[in-house]
């Protein structure tokens, strides 16, 4: 199984470079992990509507570029379904069951997803309500991937 992850922006704290690095390395053993960064928009603090659109458009572009036409899309979305642990899991092992070999997770920057990002999604998944910066939110996806694969595998991980 291959597993991508899209990102808006890059990573400037060496902390979250160094707990990436990490889950990247234990995922290793699992999957074939590849993480692509896009470069993210400045956005004004007093952006309108019209501009944030465009803004979304533009690193939309960027992100649809890397989606390969038999990938499966999960966006990371606040609106998008909460899953458990095991429900990722089970859904990473189903997908993989049923032929996808091809997962590719897509978090948007600080201001989300256009429209057409939205529209190529197969499946919106959300964390939580809360809203998390997108640095942290790829060391959070990260873990959740690594603990699916170990549920899969049914090696034990803390709980």
């Amino acid at each position: 199984m291959k597993i991508t992850l899209i990102t808006v922006g890059k990573i400037k704290e060496k902390y979250l470079k160094d707990a990436i690095a990490e889950y990247s390395k234990r995922l290793s053993k699992y999957c074939k992990l590849e993480i692509l960064e896009v470069a993210d928009e400045k956005t004004p603090d007093t952006a309108s509507e019209a501009v944030e659109n465009m803004i979304r458009a533009k690193e939309g572009e960027r992100i649809l570029k890397h989606i390969k036409e038999d990938a499966y899309v999960i966006t990371l979305e606040i609106e998008g379904r909460q899953l458990t642990s095991e429900k990722l899991a089970e859904k990473i092992e189903t997908l993989g069951v049923q032929g996808n070999s091809h997962i590719i997770f897509i978090i948007g920057g600080s201001i989300g997803l256009g429209t057409e990002v939205l529209k190529r999604s197969d499946y919106a998944l959300s964390f939580s309500k809360m809203t998390f910066p997108h640095q942290l939110m790829r060391v959070i996806l990260l873990e959740q991937i690594y603990r699916s694969y170990r549920i899969i595998n049914g090696e034990p991980y803390h709980k």
